[in-house]
């Protein structure tokens, strides 16, 4: 089997230059390499030739299955992401536009857009729940890298249908855009999700315009152009955590991505280096980025084997999931009622909490806020014994019983779990109730969903069925499962998209 160029090792010359030193998290320093010119150059170059000269036969099995799983996750949560307020809204303004009937928006009512808009509607639904998978790093100076499976996939769907790709191609392309965006996430400085970047959008862009020229079959100087030109459209910040837009990072992401190949196709030209070269995006939004996380090192692990994806069980930010769980285990061990509780102590580690972690709400006042609320997410687990899409609702959120448990939640940073770095997520719990008992949990070692503690494939169902079962009913959803597990075998991607999609 030929491997691509930028997997055989390529070359990197290596020049002295200047390194400092960043005060990494907790006691340890992280070192971040001033990157000099000549050793930056080519990044740009590699991506394209890598994207170009990759077929489906160079990911091992294993790459192929987990990509099916995103699939299945991915497909559920856009179905699902449909009746959310958010994706709602974005259908009525897809609806003023106008344009040719290109591709499918998922779920209810098969109605057609043009394939940017098509690739917006299902990218925002994707991510409209919080829901979707993540990446998370396995390096101890940055945690999240970005939710992968939307962004790719959103804009996989709307080329996929309008150039009447095969099941294989779909995976191929796919596997491609979660590949660049990731090796992308993990090579920029951490100083990028420091400033608020949110790398779902200014990232993901990557991964839908590498899928997205992959399933057009653009040659390498054309995907170098198509990244170029995404690299001026990448956007997204953490200030919208919480709110409509932060799914909106997502579903841009998808539509970019597609303008940008589209664009590229047609012959728009871009700076050939626009990812490392001067002012570029490393720089813009960096300001710097490590060349050895990235040169020679795609496919070399592929990044859906390593650092993984992991997919939720909760429909909020991952790293409440945690949290979450602690509170669950706790009950079963010891279960008590909500008028029991006088108080509950929530502790763990800034990567969770305010001001540098995303879970910054004292008191949810809605579904979205409560995706980011230690207190909420504790309140639905202490009522209901369980955070599902019918604990994220605003009627939910706003209830007095609700409202009164947050009120009687705490939360407080460990420094000793920072130090054991961002990519780890620990809480421990203190049940503190009425009758003087104190009852105490501790996370687990490994958030669950995660590549070290997958779903089972039962619970990854039993997801789906929660997201689609409304929607499609029991016999399309069971097709729609059965034509993911052989998608590789599919002569057009529009029938994944029929299946996935009804009157």
């Amino acid at each position: 089997m030929k491997l691509p160029a930028a997997s055989r090792g390529a070359s990197v010359t290596e020049q002295s230059g200047t390194t400092r030193l960043r005060q990494g998290f907790g006691a340890e320093a992280s070192e971040e390499r001033e990157v000099c010119p000549t050793e930056a150059l080519g990044v740009t170059e590699e991506i394209s030739d890598f994207v170009a000269s990759s077929g489906y036969e160079f990911f091992p099995p294993k790459a192929v299955n987990l990509a099916k799983r995103c699939i299945i996750d991915g497909l559920g949560v856009m179905v699902a992401g449909m009746r959310e307020p958010s994706a709602q809204i974005i259908r009525k303004y897809v609806h003023t536009t106008g344009g040719a009937q290109e591709s499918t928006i998922l779920g209810r009512g098969k109605e057609r857009a043009p394939a940017h808009l098509a690739a917006l509607v299902n990218g925002i639904a994707g991510h409209a729940m919080d829901w979707d998978d993540t990446a998370l790093s396995t390096t101890p100076d940055r945690g999240v890298l970005l939710h992968p499976t939307v962004p790719p996939l959103a804009a996989g769907l709307a080329i996929g249908e309008g150039v009447h790709a095969s099941g294989r191609e779909l995976l191929t392309a796919f596997l491609l855009g979660f590949e660049v965006e990731c090796k992308l996430a993990e090579a920029i400085s951490t100083e990028h999700r420091i400033r608020g970047f949110h790398t779902t959008g200014t990232c993901g862009i990557f991964g839908a315009v590498v899928t997205a020229s992959k399933l057009m079959r653009l040659p390498r100087d054309r995907v170098r152009m198509a990244l170029g030109i995404a690299a001026s459209m990448s956007a997204g910040i953490d200030v919208q955590l919480g709110t409509m837009t932060k799914p909106l990072h997502a579903g841009r992401a998808a539509e970019n991505g597609v303008v940008a190949a589209r664009l590229a196709s047609m012959g728009f030209e871009a700076n050939a280096e626009a990812l490392e070269g001067h002012k570029g995006f490393f720089q813009a939004y960096g300001p710097t980025f490590d060349t050895k996380r990235i040169r020679g090192r795609l496919g070399s692990p592929f990044s859906i084997l390593d650092p993984g994806s992991s997919i939720k069980p909760y429909p909020c930010g991952v790293v409440g999931q945690v949290v979450m769980d602690s509170m669950r285990d706790l009950l079963n061990i010891n279960p008590f009622r909500p008028e029991d509780v006088r108080r509950i102590r929530v502790t763990t580690s800034s990567n969770i909490l305010p001001p540098a972690g995303p879970l910054k709400y004292r008191k949810a006042e809605n579904a979205l806020q409560g995706k980011f609320c230690v207190p909420f997410q504790m309140a639905a687990m202490v009522i209901r014994h369980k955070a599902g899409m019918m604990e994220f609702t605003d009627d939910f959120v706003k209830s007095p019983e609700v409202q009164d448990m947050m009120d009687r939640v705490e939360t407080a940073v460990d420094p000793s779990f920072d130090a054991l770095g961002r990519n780890r997520y620990m809480s421990v719990i203190e049940a503190h109730l009425r009758n003087g008992d104190v009852i105490k949990g501790k996370s687990p070692e490994t958030v669950r969903g995660s590549p070290g503690n997958p779903l089972t494939r039962e619970d990854l169902l039993a997801k789906f069925n929660d997201c689609v079962r409304e929607t499609l009913g029991g016999d399309q959803e069971e097709k729609l499962i059965a034509t993911v597990d052989s998608v590789e075998t599919l002569t057009d991607v529009a029938e994944l998209v029929r299946r996935a999609s009804v009157d």
